[in-house]
């Protein structure tokens, strides 16, 4: 096999990987509020994502959320974004003070919130509250 036609080989393997395990990957969405009620309404693990593009706390905290979206144990969770610039009526309804905070809920029911947190351990945490297991 020549070296273009292996290299090929390699990235349909590695696209496929991936786009396996996109099917078992939590939805990212941006927040709206017909989503997010059908969501809670249908009792599915969600996280609200409120962040800030200038925010440095929330650029280290992007990673974690994205690997654990990407956890095949989310697979049914919803993970919304809300900008903290520029959706600051939905910030308010949320009861959120400022950008870096993580609402989980299980449902309808909020299981917890962090502002701030970059642990990758306890945000796990938070997103197994919404498992409701």
């Amino acid at each position: 096999m020549s070296k273009i036609t292996t290299h090929a080989a390699a990235l349909i393997v590695g696209l496929s990987v991936v786009l396996a395990g996109a099917a078992s990957a939590a939805e990212m969405k941006t927040f709206d509020k017909s989503s997010f009620e059908a969501a809670q309404s249908a009792g599915q693990p969600i996280v609200v994502d409120i962040a800030a593009t200038w925010c440095p706390t929330c650029a280290a905290q992007k990673p974690i959320v994205d690997a654990l979206a990407a956890d095949p144990a989310y697979e049914d969770m919803v993970v919304f974004h809300v900008d903290f610039d520029d959706q600051k009526d939905i910030v308010r309804s949320l009861g959120a003070q400022m950008q870096s905070t993580l609402i989980a809920y299980d449902g309808e029911t909020e299981t917890g919130r962090s502002v701030g947190d970059t642990d990758a351990d306890s945000i796990s945490a938070l997103f197994r509250s919404t498992l409701g297991r």
